[in-house]
């Protein structure tokens, strides 16, 4: 009790002496070093548990374990989602898109921590998945329930969602730009003045954190071996468009493999996803977890490639074509390892995929290259780097964020031109095929989805329930011109919806339509309301987004337009004057830039 109470009092001391703008910044600095606890728990979690497995492996020999350990990590995760944290927790990434979209910015508390469980156990036994989105997902919640514990107001609350996520990625790659632009491309928060402080504060916070957990190198070993030169500019190119045809096989395949695990049961889910991770992984050990060690490989340089057969059937293999062969085949069924662990009830997502095939593209393209001799030779290792930048940029449809998360991560800052022309041709590729990103489709479908387009986005906070007006007098096609007359008398409204005994619309009464007629008593018992109602200029489902409503409006020229459930059942009538009044009130609200 008394410990309430001194919350109480510090919220009206915080209230009175503190602006809000003030104290959102010292709530940003402790998200920045929380996120970068979670974010090094994580990495460690994963790290004893893959030490743990793989320490007795044999590289030469072939690892049955393989077909156990990802089946076991799926089976616990799943296991702890089920019965202990009894909601869903993938798609992470989506579903700070969705608290964003529907402004309330409010992310349940157990995401805090359940993300770091399950992922964790997921990709420590194997699973073929990322731990930034499982990571991003928790930094975000920790921003928001940060925010609702210090009873902080709703734009407010927004800002710490992002802060959270920038954290995130800040904090597991020693990466702030990134983390920053990230935020503004993936999640498409609004980037103003009273936003980009707090990100900064976040973002350079967690990454000062973790350089003091894990110390000033960066995550991934590179030296640049050979400065770019312009002759290769047009191999750059290819390698972006090449990379826009990879991102698009991983959105289209993905989802494809979401749709059909979707339609199974959890057992079946589980069934087929652990089996088929389990063999993929078994035939192709680079398959196995987040593919971090892949990566250095191929930055390595040399030789040290051909280690990536170890612990297979293709152990020792030395032929050229052949080791080209199989990285191919990495990269076509990394996508199915990925949705099946997922699928299967494992917990990730696939930020860490996109940098490991967009490695390995970039390096079978100059190795293969460097192979037919057609070309002065093509530095492998740079090649793999931009790769990376390619996909991701491709996949999440951040060119920005490729840019400098690659740069970031490996202090390859010389090829920071190389690898905006790649991430930008990616993206222009990918453009072409898929509107959306990978994390924004599913909202994107259900019109849910916030956007920087600033009248699309505050359409999106708009609540159809909320705007539909219910009180608009009903009338039936039976009723006399009589009738309708003593209605309209007792009403203010100039539109009535014609229903029949179902409450299904069949029409409207345009109030216009009868003034010629309605002050002539001698035709109230000769007219009946389906003589001169008229058919809805158009009709909006309840289920349908503010934007597909305004369409509709714009199309018609209707002021006024009925609201029908699936079966058209009539559920109110929607008027532009509403939604423009409530579009005022969410602007200011949201998009406000003041200094109280």
């Amino acid at each position: 009790m008394q410990l309430k109470e001194t919350y109480n009092q510090f919220l009206l001391w915080r209230d009175s002496h503190i602006k809000e703008r003030h104290f959102l910044l010292f709530v940003c600095f402790l998200v920045g070093i929380l996120t970068a606890v979670a974010a090094y728990v994580l990495k460690a979690a994963i790290h004893f548990f893959q030490v743990f497995l793989t320490e007795n492996f044999s590289q030469a020999n072939l690892n049955f374990s393989y077909l156990l350990f990802p089946i076991v990590g799926i089976l616990i995760a799943g296991l702890y989602v089920k019965y202990m944290v009894k909601d869903d927790i993938s798609h992470g990434v989506t579903k700070i898109l969705f608290a964003i979209s529907q402004r309330k910015s409010r992310i349940k508390p157990h995401n805090m921590y359940s993300s770091l469980v399950a992922s964790s156990v997921t990709i420590g036994f194997g699973g073929s998945v990322g731990a930034e989105a499982p990571i991003v997902l928790t930094g975000s919640a920790i921003g928001s329930n940060l925010g609702r514990f210090f009873k902080l107001e709703q734009h407010s609350l927004m800002i710490l969602v992002g802060c959270g996520a920038a954290g995130a990625i800040a904090g597991i790659f020693k990466a702030p730009v990134a983390g920053i632009l990230f935020v503004i491309e993936v999640l498409l928060l609004d980037l103003t003045m009273s936003s980009i402080l707090p990100l900064l504060v976040t973002a350079v916070t967690a990454t000062t954190v973790s350089y003091i957990f894990t110390g000033m190198g960066a995550m991934f070993a590179f030296s640049q071996v050979e400065p770019f030169t312009l002759n290769r500019i047009p191999w750059v190119i290819l390698l972006g468009l090449l990379c826009g045809f990879i991102s698009l096989y991983v959105i289209r395949t993905m989802s494809w493999c979401e749709k059909v695990f979707h339609q199974l049961s959890t057992l079946n889910r589980f069934l087929l996803g652990g089996t088929l991770l389990s063999v993929l992984i078994f035939f192709f050990p680079p398959l196995f977890g987040e593919g971090y060690n892949t990566i250095n490989t191929l930055l390595a340089g040399g030789d040290s490639f051909h280690s990536l057969t170890n612990e297979s059937f293709f152990y020792n293999l030395e032929n050229r074509w052949a080791i080209a062969g199989f990285l191919v085949l990495v990269i076509l069924f990394k996508v199915f390892a990925t949705s099946a662990t997922n699928g299967g009830g494992g917990t990730g997502g696939v930020f860490a995929p996109t940098l490991f095939l967009g490695c390995i593209t970039g390096f079978v393209f100059s190795y293969v290259l460097n192979q037919l001799g057609y070309t002065t030779y093509l530095p492998q290792e740079n090649f793999a780097l931009m790769g990376m930048a390619g996909v991701m940029a491709g996949v999440m449809h951040a060119p920005l964020t490729g840019t400098f998360l690659i740069a970031e991560l490996t202090g390859g800052y010389e090829l920071f031109l190389p690898l905006m022309i790649v991430s930008l041709v990616s993206y222009g590729t990918i453009l072409l095929f898929e509107k959306h990103s990978i994390y924004a489709m599913r909202l994107a479908k259900s019109g849910e989805l916030i956007t920087h387009h600033k009248d699309k986005a505050v359409l999106t906070f708009l609540n159809m329930d909320d705007l539909i007006e219910k009180d608009v007098p009903t009338v039936k096609p039976g009723m006399t011109l009589g009738d309708m007359v003593k209605i309209i008398s007792a009403s203010n409204r100039n539109i009535f919806p014609v229903v029949n005994d179902g409450g299904i619309l069949l029409g409207l009464v345009m109030m216009n339509d009868i003034r010629n007629i309605m002050f002539r008593p001698e035709l109230y018992d000769r007219f009946t309301v389906e003589k001169f109602m008229v058919g809805a200029p158009a009709k909006i489902n309840i289920h349908s987004g503010m934007e597909e409503a305004m369409a509709k409006f714009e199309n018609t020229r209707a002021w006024n337009l009925p609201v029908i459930d699936d079966k058209g059942v009539y559920q109110g009538i929607l008027s532009q004057s509403s939604v423009f009044n409530s579009y005022r009130e969410v602007l200011v609200e949201n998009y406000s830039e003041s200094d109280e």
